[in-house]
């Protein structure tokens, strides 16, 4: 799954891919058949729960 953000613009953006049970692997956009990093969906649903809480500042 691509990100909406993704594009020209030299941002830092990453991808997930769906349909793995228990894990989520995420890469980076720009480097799409370099290896990618497995999280736990419990391990991804806190991140993305920062993410949406601001505790990631740019």
């Amino acid at each position: 799954m691509k990100s909406s953000y993704s594009g020209d613009d030299g941002g830092n953006c990453i991808e997930i891919a769906p349909g793995f049970p228990d894990r989520v692997p995420v890469g980076d956009t720009k480097t799409p058949h370099a290896p990618a990093l497995f999280a736990s969906r419990t391990a991804w649903a806190t991140f993305v729960t920062g993410v949406k809480d601001g505790n990631f500042p740019a």
